[in-house]
C-alpha cells in the first residue's frame, strides 16, 4: 500500500445505499425521544453502536427491534425533514456528492395524511437540501419483504408518480428487510410497474442470504444494481451473470460484518469483486446501528484491503456509473474524481 494518500474525504462519490431511519444521527433519534416523549432501547441511549448478529433469528430480531425503536420516534413533517437534511449534511461532508436515500412512507403515513404526504415531505426537503447543495439528494421508494406483495404493488405505484432522474425525485423502486422472509418472486409484478415507470431497480439479495439468493433476483426483479449482493462471490456462474448483466453491487463492508455475515473487515471479498469486473459502489446502509458511514468504507478498502488511490477512484467512478443521476450529472461527478485522481499526493496519510 502506498504511504503516500489523497484524501478520502475529498474523493467525490455518490452514495446509492443509504436507509432514511438508518441514516439517523444517534443524537437525532435522542432528541426526538425526548421531544415525543418515548423511551429507548439501552443500545441506544448508552452503548452505541449496539452489538448485533444476523447468524440466527434472535440476532436479526435484535436489529429490526432496534431499528423500529429508531423509527417510532419519527412522529411529524419536522422529523421527517430533519432526517433528509441532516443525511445531506453528513454525506456532503463525507464528499458524496449524490445520495439515493432509501425509505418505505408506510411507517410514517400514520402521523402526516397517509402515504402520499410522506412521500411528498421527503421528495420536497430532498429538493430543498439540493438547492442548498453541494449534495444532489434523489429517493429510492422501498417495499417490505415483511408485507404483502400487493403492499408493494400500491408503493410502486406511488414510487411511479414521481418518477424522475433528478434532486427531488423518485429514481428507484426497492425491496428491503430480512431476505430470509418470504419469496421474491411474488414481487416480481410491482418491479414491473415501477420499471414501466423509468424507476431502477433495486432490490436488497446476497446478504443474509448466499448466490442462490442472489440468483432469484436476477431471474425475477431484472436489478439495475442490488442492496448487497456481496455474497455472489460463492458462485461463479452467478458472479459472472452480476458481471455480464452490469449489475452494481451496493457493498456495505460494516453491515457485512456487524451482522455477522464476514468475520471482519478484511474478509470482505471486495479485492474478488473488482477483479472479476463487477461494478461496486461502497454505501454505509444504517450507520445509525452500525456506527460507520460512507467514509468508512473507503477506508477500509485503503487499509483493510490495501487498495490504492487508482482503485478507489473506480470504486467511486462505480458509485456514479451506477447513480440514477441524469447523464449530465454523472459525467460532471466522473470529471470531478479524475481531477482528484491527477491532483498532487499529500507528502502523509489523508
Amino acid at each position: 500500500m502506498p504511504g503516500r494518500t489523497r484524501s478520502l474525504l475529498a474523493l467525490p462519490k455518490a452514495h446509492l445505499h443509504l436507509h432514511f431511519t438508518g441514516s439517523m444521527r444517534v443524537d437525532t433519534v435522542r432528541d426526538l425521544a425526548d421531544k415525543h416523549g418515548l423511551r429507548l432501547p439501552h443500545a441506544l441511549t448508552s452503548q452505541w453502536p449496539p452489538r448485533l448478529s444476523g447468524h440466527d433469528e434472535r440476532g436479526w430480531f435484535r436489529f429490526q427491534r432496534l431499528y423500529d425503536a429508531a423509527r417510532a420516534v419519527v412522529r411529524d413533517e419536522a422529523d421527517m425533514r430533519r432526517i433528509v437534511r441532516e443525511a445531506a449534511q453528513d454525506d456532503a461532508a463525507e464528499g458524496s456528492r449524490w445520495l439515493e436515500i432509501q425509505v418505505d412512507p408506510t411507517s410514517y403515513a400514520p402521523f402526516v395524511g397517509g402515504l402520499t404526504p410522506a412521500l411528498e415531505i421527503v421528495l420536497d426537503e430532498a429538493r430543498s437540501v439540493s438547492a442548498a447543495g453541494p449534495t444532489q439528494v434523489a429517493v429510492v421508494v422501498a417495499a417490505s419483504r415483511m408485507r404483502h406483495p400487493l403492499d408493494a404493488r400500491a408503493l410502486a405505484r406511488l414510487a411511479a408518480r414521481h418518477a424522475g432522474d433528478s434532486a427531488g425525485t423518485v429514481v428507484g423502486f426497492g425491496l428491503s428487510n430480512d431476505e430470509r422472509r418470504g419469496w421474491t418472486g411474488d414481487f416480481e409484478p410491482a418491479f414491473r410497474i415501477a420499471a414501466k415507470a423509468g424507476l431502477a431497480s433495486v432490490p436488497h439479495a446476497g446478504e443474509l442470504l448466499g448466490a442462490d439468493h442472489v440468483a432469484v433476483a436476477l431471474d425475477h426483479l431484472l436489478p439495475d444494481r442490488l442492496g448487497h449482493g456481496i455474497r455472489a462471490v460463492e458462485d461463479e456462474s452467478v458472479l459472472a451473470r452480476v458481471v455480464d448483466e452490469q449489475v452494481t453491487l451496493e457493498v456495505c463492508p460494516g453491515s457485512n460484518v456487524a451482522l455477522g455475515v464476514y468475520e471482519h473487515l478484511g474478509t470482505v471479498p471486495l479485492p474478488r469483486l473488482l477483479q472479476v469486473g463487477a461494478r461496486v459502489a461502497l454505501g454505509a446502509d444504517d450507520p445509525l446501528l452500525f456506527g460507520s458511514r460512507l467514509a468508512d468504507q473507503y477506508v477500509s478498502a485503503r487499509l483493510d484491503h490495501g487498495l490504492d488511490d487508482d482503485a478507489l477512484a473506480l470504486l467511486a467512478r462505480g458509485s456514479i456509473e451506477g447513480s440514477v443521476a441524469s447523464p449530465s450529472t454523472r459525467r460532471q461527478l466522473l470529471a470531478e474524481v479524475d481531477a482528484w485522481l491527477d491532483s498532487p499526493e499529500p507528502p502523509t496519510d489523508a
